[in-house]
């Protein structure tokens, strides 16, 4: 059973990878017309097709508002296009269209190009068992903001780890 000290030493890791992370993508779309946030936002559609702009908000973790200039943004890029949505009248769904499916995965498969060579040196069993202790802290302090107080939005109900987002 793992200590708390350990899972706690997780947790430190957590925001430097987060960061280390965040720059390699900026950096890789650099000669790109896509911007990181534009990024998540394809990939959240990809995996959990066509959405409203308030649903990826809240899948992102993020405000409405942000979201949307980001999605106007690939409208205009012709990665994303608009439907009617049946459930709501003035919530239209945000679909991907041909080139933004394109783009992504152009993108997505130069990232995970960039972690074969690591991948490569790893133990699979190990990186599954690193993938089961983070989806469990995850789901743990998921829970655990979900009880406290009001404050400002944290408590926000995200993506579960691996729920689909729909």
């Amino acid at each position: 059973m793992s200590s708390a000290v350990d899972l706690y030493a997780v947790l430190r890791l957590v925001r430097p990878l987060h960061q280390y992370a965040a720059k390699a993508v900026a950096d890789q779309l650099a000669d790109e017309q896509i911007t990181m946030a534009m990024r998540a936002v394809l990939e959240r559609l990809r995996d959990g097709g066509p959405q409203p702009v308030p649903q990826l908000a809240r899948s992102l973790w993020l405000d409405r508002q942000p979201v949307q200039r980001v999605v106007d943004l690939a409208r205009e890029l012709e990665l994303v296009e608009t439907r009617e949505n049946p459930a709501h009248q003035r919530s239209p769904l945000i679909v991907l269209t041909d080139a933004g499916r394109a783009a992504f995965a152009r993108i997505h498969d130069a990232e995970l190009q960039n972690l074969t060579a690591l991948a490569d040196t790893l133990d699979p069993a190990e990186v599954a068992s690193a993938v089961r202790v983070i989806e469990a802290l995850t789901e743990h302090l998921r829970e655990e903001a979900s009880r406290g107080a009001p404050d400002h939005g944290w408590s926000v109900p995200g993506p579960r780890p691996g729920e689909e987002i729909r």
